[in-house]
């Protein structure tokens, strides 16, 4: 009798041709883009057949949806891993910077353009949300004084996507304008935009940072 919690040799086959589609997918989208991923390309890389590999992932929007979904969990626990070392926002902002430059194309699938024909299930919004509750967690530990604006107005009346209702109005804005100038510079970094500026972008992104800090 097989012990309890250990896979099947069929399961543990299963697990790696997931893995190993993936790994192909991704290097599909670093060549073509998401809207230009193909099952049937990659069953032909991975030696099968299209329809056998659709039992593995039923559709490409499945197979796109375990990407993302791949990303999203990387990133939170990237900035998990900086919050448990002691960093504050200014050291979970470069944990971000550093996860997005490792890997643009993991970066673009879930913060750039979206995939034409295809919806994320709640449970991928679930995932990213972690992501937000760790900035606005680094947010209120700031424990600025902040006036409200006509905008704090706005997101006392629309704040059902806030994970803790208790957060104040100006904490929730502060962690929106980070969140927002953070990736406003990091998709003009990895899009190749200021390349012919001759500038190091790390430090306009640590200036953007600073300045966000500060208000």
């Amino acid at each position: 009798m097989a012990e309890t919690g250990v896979s099947s040799p069929r399961e543990r086959y299963r697990v790696q041709m997931q893995a190993e589609i993936k790994e192909r997918a991704w290097e599909q989208i670093a060549t073509a883009g998401a809207s230009g991923l193909s099952l049937n390309a990659i069953a032909k890389q991975v030696g099968m057949s299209g329809p056998a590999l659709y039992r593995y992932f039923a559709s490409r929007d499945e197979l796109i949806t375990e990407l993302i979904r791949d990303a999203y969990r990387s990133l939170a626990d990237t900035l998990a891993a900086a919050r448990d070392a002691g960093a504050d926002l200014r050291g979970m902002a470069c944990a971000l910077r550093e996860w997005a430059v490792a890997d643009p194309h993991r970066y673009f699938l879930i913060y750039g353009t979206p995939v034409p024909g295809y919806r994320a299930p709640d449970a991928t919004t679930a995932i990213s949300n972690e992501t937000m509750t760790m900035l606005i967690e680094a947010c209120a530990a700031l424990d600025i004084d902040e006036s409200a604006t006509p905008f704090d107005t706005e997101l006392e009346h629309h704040r059902r996507w806030a994970p803790d209702k208790s957060v104040a109005a100006t904490t929730l804005h502060r962690a929106i304008t980070f969140w927002t100038r953070v990736h406003g510079v990091l998709s003009l970094e990895l899009a190749g935009h200021f390349a012919a500026m001759e500038f190091d972008p790390a430090l306009l992104f640590a200036d953007e940072v600073d300045t966000l800090m500060a208000r």
